[in-house]
């Protein structure tokens, strides 16, 4: 039997998810979670073998902080993502902390199903569009930004100064300032707005991250 633990900030997504999986015989949904703290704290607790993870919760910790917490446990369980956003960012985050797997929602159930078998049992369980993603970003390295990389440029993208990505990434000025530099270099740029612009052009940052 395979226990999932659900994490995702909407109700009636959860509620969808349960019911679609305790349909299935060999697969118990054991609790869900509308935050990743609680998420953590679940898959801490009751042990399952995997957790099904959204990504934006609508607060500071994401999924992606959450599935590099829960893959860091004792016995820890496989983690799956299931999200809307498909952005080189989110992709990139997801797999380096430690997700198996990268669905999409709008995936067709039996894919779904098929992905939570193939995630609890240690296979990599990716969307043929999130492969192809990956795919591209090896065939161009050049533009393959690091996830910190990454996180430093959504937060200029939001208008953060220096001081305050160093400060909400827990690193320092001289660090951020560091990551952008080689952020200019690989995306071919010289200004903050530009390497935001780009980023967005090529699908590295979400529209309106």
């Amino acid at each position: 039997m395979i226990h999932v633990v659900i994490a995702d900030d909407h109700p009636v997504v959860r509620a969808g998810l349960r019911a679609l999986l305790d349909g299935e015989d060999d697969i118990a949904v054991l609790a869900d979670a509308s935050t990743p703290d609680e998420a953590v704290e679940l898959a801490a607790r009751l042990t399952p073998e995997l957790v099904l993870m959204d990504l934006q919760f609508g607060e500071r910790t994401t999924g992606a902080d959450a599935t590099r917490r829960i893959r860091a446990l004792d016995a820890a369980p496989y983690v799956l993502v299931l999200t809307n956003y498909d952005t080189d960012g989110d992709i990139l985050g997801a797999v380096e902390a430690g997700a198996s797997g990268y669905l999409l929602k709008d995936a067709p159930p039996e894919e779904l199903v098929a992905a939570v078998r193939a995630a609890a049992s240690g296979q990599s369980a990716l969307a043929p569009a999130i492969a192809g993603r990956l795919m591209a970003r090896m065939r161009a390295p050049q533009v393959a930004l690091s996830a910190r990389e990454i996180e430093v440029l959504a937060l200029v993208a939001e208008g953060a100064p220096n001081t305050e990505v160093a400060s909400r990434l827990f690193i320092s000025d001289a660090t951020v300032k560091s990551h952008l530099v080689h952020v200019f270099s690989k995306l071919g740029v010289s200004s903050r707005t530009a390497a935001v612009r780009e980023a967005l052009r090529l699908g590295i940052l979400r529209r309106g991250a």
